[in-house]
């Protein structure tokens, strides 16, 4: 007689965030392969906080298994909101991510906090063609910062490579307002970057202990995904494999 099947474990979707691209996550992604997980990294357009999550719930529908849904920076805004309808998104992983509150935004967020160095070495440049309509410029980190700012603990080398090929956010993108969190319904689970130039550390904390996350410290830069794709693993496969299990929807909680 057999026993009850085993549950597949989930796939897991990554979204990047602001001034990089999905091949951030590639350490992330060799770890989790290595533990048989499938795994799906999206482009995430920069263009705005509603258009962003559009573009995710659009991927998320075409996935038929259950998800475990990642941002990092930026793109913690982006799942926030696209995966409160998302009824196959069973947990929520933030890596040095903005988890916004409902009417929040990202100014909201980095005015309540000690400004990151990261506000002055942003410059914005004109977009040619406005998309969407209110996207009327975007903001990159200067070369000569990015080093100090973004990723302080990688190579001077890499980190001249990433200064050069940075995704610019849109400026809009900064101001756009979130919907309902999902993190009120789902579990979630927080990487901390404790050395972050770009999410104020304080920040981070005080937003994983509002959605009452799993919380994990990573002594990091905002480059988490390369400089520490272990911890980030880590985090991920714990949120994989409890989401599974039984009384996978709350469990303790890691003290900061």
């Amino acid at each position: 007689m057999h026993g009850p099947a085993t549950p597949l474990p989930p796939a897991v979707v990554l979204v990047h965030g602001a001034f990089a691209d999905a091949s951030s996550w590639a350490g992330v992604i060799g770890l989790l392969h290595a533990d048989g997980l499938t795994v799906r990294a999206p482009a995430n357009p920069l263009r705005g906080l509603a258009y962003d999550a559009a573009c995710l719930r659009s991927v998320l529908r075409r996935i038929d298994v259950p998800v475990v849904l990642v941002g990092h920076g930026y793109g913690g805004a982006v799942i926030t909101d696209a995966a409160t309808d998302a009824d196959n998104v069973v947990a929520l992983c933030y890596v040095a991510a903005f988890g916004l509150d409902a009417g929040e935004c990202l100014l909201d967020i980095t005015s309540r906090f000690s400004p990151a160095p990261a506000a002055d070495a942003l410059f914005g440049a004109a977009v040619p063609t406005p998309f969407p309509a209110d996207a009327d410029s975007e903001l990159y980190i200067r070369r000569e910062r990015f080093l100090h700012v973004y990723a302080a603990d990688l190579s001077p080398h890499l980190t001249s490579v990433l200064s050069v090929t940075q995704r610019p956010i849109a400026r809009c993108a900064l101001t756009g307002r979130s919907g309902p969190p999902a993190w009120a319904a789902k579990p979630s689970w927080y990487a901390v970057a404790t050395a972050d130039r770009v999410v104020d550390p304080t920040a981070q904390r005080f937003m994983a202990l509002r959605m009452a996350a799993h919380t994990r410290l990573v002594d990091s830069s905002h480059a988490v995904p390369l400089s520490r794709p272990d911890a980030v693993a880590a985090l991920i496969r714990e949120a994989a494999w409890t989401s599974i299990g039984p009384g996978s929807r709350r469990g303790p909680r890691h003290p900061f």
